[in-house]
């Protein structure tokens, strides 16, 4: 025979800790967390208080491109003058960004 008895016998098999276990997986969800989820999170609340904050008179830009000023703020949509007695209506999360803002009316 090649070979001998010694090599021939199969090592025990070492079944390592828990921790060496999970904490290769746990390192990659924090990377994912980090990286990807809480960036993603931190725009949507930024464009959620964007939206929220539209008021008339804002000039505005579109997902699709349009740039237009506020003319009436409604529920869901807002209505934009995009020219001299051209008036559209979007619906209001398709706002891309303010360009200017309106300043609040003043408080008496």
């Amino acid at each position: 025979m090649f070979i001998t008895q010694a090599f021939a016998q199969s090592a025990p098999a070492s079944t390592g800790s828990l921790f060496d276990l999970f904490f290769p997986l746990a390192m990659v969800f924090l990377i994912v967390y980090f990286m990807i989820i809480r960036p993603q999170n931190k725009r949507q609340k930024e464009h959620q208080n964007l939206i929220d904050g539209l008021r008339r008179g804002d000039t505005v830009v579109t997902q699709g491109g349009l740039i237009g000023k506020i003319a009436k703020v409604e529920e869901n949509e807002l209505q934009i003058d995009v020219a001299k007695d051209v008036r559209i209506t979007i619906v209001r999360s398709m706002i891309l960004t303010v360009r200017s803002k309106t300043e609040p009316a003043e408080k008496k």
